[in-house]
């Protein structure tokens, strides 16, 4: 089984124009990223997916491989789709193109999922949520049944803690949604067909659309890095923790 992992990147944000060609630690945004994809051992093909030629120049000067998208795509999966409409690998991992710090093994984990398990749809990652966020809308919660399995995901905080302050009462576990997908093709695309579901459009989170329509959600649970870069002040936190990790070879 061949697999693929998209990154989609386009060069408007509200909060950070021009994202992607960002300079962290002396490279752009999207290089970091194309760089820890590319150190996955499992992934056979690497692209960059676009609407912007200066994201795919920049890209290409880099070493990278980048595909020009529609203007028109909605999200970033709906962008991943417009290229893997085209392409036939069987794994397709959709990587945001702001996350410097995603773990390449996580990508590994994903694919060896897909192999171990013929009938899997679709997985994603979650961590344990620090307690200062459950109650941050940004931060979307995910609980899982007992085999790993997503129930539902949430900006709110879930589970409720109904019995929060009594004596002996044990604060339930919290789990951080990371939010790269692994699917199988013919999932994504059939995913992509589906119309904006009712959960979806409340919570804004696409996800729900999958499970809203009966598509099962593997959560791989880990001590993955979460760190997104949607502001300035972000990019001052991954500058840091870059430099540990410098410190740390």
């Amino acid at each position: 089984m061949r697999s693929i992992c998209v990154i989609p990147a386009r060069f408007g944000s509200q909060r950070l124009p021009g994202k992607p060609l960002v300079e962290i630690c002396g490279k752009p945004l999207i290089q970091h990223v194309w760089e820890r994809v590319r150190m996955a051992h499992r992934v056979n093909a690497v692209l960059v997916a676009t609407d912007d030629q200066r994201i795919a120049d920049v890209v290409h000067a880099f070493g990278g491989q980048a595909v020009m998208t529609s203007p028109d795509c909605a999200s970033g999966s709906d962008r991943v789709g417009e290229v893997i409409a085209e392409r036939d690998e069987q794994i397709v991992i959709n990587v945001q193109g702001d996350e410097p710090l995603i773990d390449p093994r996580a990508i590994e984990r994903l694919i060896e999922e897909f192999k171990l398990d013929p009938n899997l749809e679709m997985a994603t990652l979650a961590r344990p949520l620090e307690i200062r966020d459950v109650a941050n809308p940004n931060a979307v919660k995910v609980v899982c049944d007992n085999d790993d399995f997503a129930l539902y995901f949430s900006r709110s905080p879930i589970p409720y803690w109904r019995d929060a302050g009594k004596p002996g009462q044990k604060m339930p576990e919290y789990w951080h949604h990371v939010g790269v997908y692994a699917y199988r093709r013919e999932v994504l695309l059939n995913f992509l067909s589906l119309p904006e579901g009712r959960l979806e459009k409340a919570e804004k989170l696409e996800q729900l659309r999958a499970l809203e329509n009966g598509i099962w959600i593997k959560v791989l649970k880990g001590n993955w890095p979460c760190l997104g870069v949607d502001t300035p002040e972000d990019i001052k936190k991954v500058e840091a923790l870059l430099a540990k990790e410098t410190d740390g070879d």
